[in-house]
């Protein structure tokens, strides 16, 4: 979230490398029949139901194997129609898919437009009744209003506002991946193994062993109708690392033929000196941000002291102190570099809001202003900032992160910061249950449109349920949605992150880029602006 989304990632490991036929721990060993490739990651999957999840480890799973209405060509950020015909405004708030004939489940079972219908009602239902423990990606469908099949290759998408600008994309996204009515559940989320044995997959691989965040066995599908080319392999498999280490040597020692989320820094440093692998960079649209809970932090609207301007000098003395320059290179190697608002550098619309109105005015932290900002607003110094991070969602380096930002935070007098780290397993229940007053957050993006890192942060129902909402926001980011005039919805779009950085729902930090680390006999590496990684290109 990465989601969410989004962030994270996860990726797979399968065959063998080299001619030696080892599998590295955790899977049993493959012959090396050249169509096997092995792709390593440290990311954890959440769950691979679709509706269950929206972080960018599950999403990797989950995008290889379901189909979808729409998808991204390899290396482009724009979407055509997948298992689609067509699809179009055929009225300003209806958005009509015509699916194509004679489409199918790999389990046999016919894939119609019930099935679609089925899914993106499933999606919202399951969110309603909390069986996705605010884990699932139902904000990605806060514009849509109803679903109609009128027969099996027809789909009638009704929406809120007219003519959603993002609408295409949001059917690439997390919210997208269609399933099989007969073997989800209506209301509730599927167990894995159900999945794995009801083979409910119609993408470009299915799915034949499945072991939760340690191996995971795919196959290339056969019947895959969609957009993409077929898979270039017979089989991956995806195995899962415990830690950077592992996967580094792993990787170095040809034991795996791609490692990709995530790597240390040092780690990648280190291995663009080595000859026997290749370190691939891509566009990168993750970030990495602080979110406050407007209940539970200081002076919050649930504190015994609950006071809202107190509670925003607060927030804004953060973003005075924190020095991003430093984050950047101490902890990242410039791998990550500073992020001064809420959509990242290179999207349109994008501008530095938070540059300009705090720290110095120039990107740097300044201790007077923010010191001036807590006694203006009658807060008693030092301020007590209980401050959350996950050490291994998004990988070693959050620890020397968050202790670089507790340093900078108390190194002004002006605060004493409680730093806690809690697994991520734990986190993603906690951090939605009010239980962190500010903490950690990444978002890999679902779709390459300065929307993606708006609709789901700062509308009224978004997945970062921290209780923040602004009216005002929450007009301009639906009529951003539906303006057809480029320049007028960029506008807009840099409106939207003027107003949300006056309130500081979350403080941005950095923005990375996409890395992945190969051996020398690995083709069709494909870092690309979807930010989606595909295993079907991948060749020895």
């Amino acid at each position: 979230m990465a989601g969410a989304g989004f962030t994270a990632s996860a990726l797979a490991l399968a065959g063998c490398s080299g001619g030696g036929g080892d599998g590295d721990g955790g899977g049993d060993p493959l012959a090396d029949n050249g169509s096997s490739i092995i792709v390593g990651t440290t990311d954890t999957i959440t769950s691979l139901d679709p509706a269950g999840s929206y972080d960018n480890g599950s999403f990797a799973v989950q995008n290889q194997v379901f189909p979808f209405l729409y998808n991204s060509p390899y290396g482009s950020p724009d979407v055509e129609p997948d298992i689609a015909e067509s699809g179009e405004f055929t009225s300003p708030t209806e958005f009509t898919v015509t699916l194509k004939e004679g489409l199918t489940f790999a389990n046999g079972n016919e894939l119609t437009a019930s099935d679609v219908k089925f899914t993106f009602d499933r999606v919202r239902t399951i969110a309603e009744n909390g069986a996705d423990q605010g884990n699932g990606p139902s904000s990605l469908l806060a514009n849509l209003d109803t679903v109609e099949a009128p027969d099996d290759t027809t789909v009638v998408f009704t929406l809120k506002t007219e003519n959603d600008q993002t609408f295409e994309q949001v059917l690439s996204s997390p919210a997208g991946p269609i399933v099989d009515e007969e073997v989800f559940p209506a209301d509730a989320l599927a167990d894995p193994a159900d999945i794995v044995e009801g083979k409910p997959f119609a993408g470009q691989y299915v799915i034949t062993d499945y072991t939760a965040n340690e191996i995971i066995r795919y196959e290339k599908n056969p019947e895959y109708a969609g957009l993409l080319p077929e898979a270039e392999n017979d089989e991956v498999t995806a195995q899962y690392f415990a830690d950077e280490t592992s996967m580094k040597l792993a990787v170095q020692e040809g034991e795996i033929d791609v490692a990709t989320r995530s790597l240390s820094p040092t780690d990648i440093a280190d291995l663009k000196q080595d000859d026997n692998v290749v370190v691939h960079d891509g566009p990168g649209g993750e970030i990495r941000y602080i979110v406050f809970n407007f209940n539970t932090q200081p002076y919050g609207a649930t504190q015994p002291d609950a006071d809202p301007a107190k509670a925003l000098a607060v927030r804004q003395a953060v973003a005075d102190l924190v020095d991003r320059d430093a984050l950047s290179e101490e902890v990242y190697n410039g791998t990550f570099t500073p992020l001064y608002s809420y959509v990242p550098d290179g999207l349109t619309g994008a501008n530095t809001a938070l540059e300009g109105i705090y720290g110095d005015g120039d990107g740097g932290p300044d201790a007077d202003k923010a010191a001036e900002r807590l006694s203006a607003a009658g807060v008693t110094t030092p301020v007590t900032l209980d401050l959350q991070f996950s050490p291994d969602h998004y990988g070693n380096s959050s620890g020397d992160e968050y202790a670089l930002v507790k340093e900078q935070l108390e190194e002004s007098g002006l605060f004493t910061v409680n730093l806690q780290s809690t697994l991520w397993d734990v986190y993603r229940a906690e951090r939605v249950d009010d239980a962190y007053p500010a903490y950690q957050l990444g978002w890999f993006p679902d779709y390459s449109d300065a929307d993606n890192y708006l609709t789901p942060f700062f509308l009224d129902g978004g997945f970062l349920l921290n209780h923040y909402s602004n009216p005002e926001v929450n007009e301009l980011i639906t009529a951003q949605l539906s303006e057809t005039d480029e320049d007028a919805r960029a506008e807009l779009i840099g409106e939207i992150q003027d107003k949300v950085a006056a309130d500081l729902s979350t403080v941005p930090l950095l923005q990375g880029a996409q890395v992945a680390v190969s051996g020398t006999d690995v083709d069709g590496v494909t870092l690309d602006a979807s930010f989606k990684f595909r295993y079907a290109p991948l060749t020895k």
